[in-house]
């Protein structure tokens, strides 16, 4: 397969919905990926991973969520968009719309790219002429939550001719069936999904 020819200069880690409202015990969605998080130890793979690609050429991005306080960015909203609007989360410049503290210590390696709305982090983003620009080949997913963002994120890449990877330790879903299934049923058909150990190898850095 293509993926074992990756390239770290031309590989790409997107850092998706990595912030409080999620992951930080205060957060308002907090509950919503808790029981996943703990099965994946998606912090700690994910925090252990980011280390490890600093002193490499692969491109760090993150790709927050965050909106206005009145929500005007969205327009009758429905599902978990709805549920974000209902229960205030991710409002710009609240604690819980900010890089959960596990990353901050390497926030200044990570090319953060703001305009993220919805799921697909390449909408109303420049995240795709970034990916453009440094010659990205391999786009490698990280984050939450997995049947919604991540999914959206990783078929919007595949169709843009990307060699898409979705790491199944860094990764958050609502329940871990759900996660399990997503990577068993659905990633395959359109990506690779392995571990961040053997991403590691794979770019031949562990």
């Amino acid at each position: 397969m293509l993926i074992n020819t990756m390239q770290p200069q031309r590989t790409a880690v997107l850092l998706i919905g990595f912030q409080n409202d999620y992951f930080a015990a205060d957060g308002i969605l907090y509950n919503v990926i808790e029981e996943s998080s703990r099965a994946t130890k998606v912090l700690e793979n994910t925090v252990e991973l980011v280390r490890c690609l600093l002193a490499t050429p692969v491109l760090l991005i993150a790709t927050p969520i965050f909106f206005t306080p009145n929500y005007q960015e969205l327009i009758e909203p429905v599902g978990i968009l709805k549920t974000i609007k209902d229960v205030g989360a991710f409002q710009v410049g609240s604690k819980g719309s900010q890089m959960i503290d596990e990353l901050l210590p390497f926030r200044s390696n990570i090319l953060e790219v703001p305009g993220k709305r919805g799921f697909n982090a390449f909408i109303n983003t420049n995240l795709e002429e970034i990916l453009q620009e440094k010659e990205i080949t391999h786009v490698v997913l990280a984050g939450a939550v997995t049947s919604i963002c991540i999914d959206s994120t990783g078929r919007s890449a595949h169709e843009k001719g990307y060699q898409v990877i979705v790491l199944s330790d860094c990764t958050s879903a609502r329940t871990v069936f759900e996660q399990e299934f997503y990577h068993t049923h659905v990633f395959p058909l359109y990506a690779d999904t392995i571990n961040h150990t053997e991403l590691l190898q794979r770019l031949t850095i562990a």
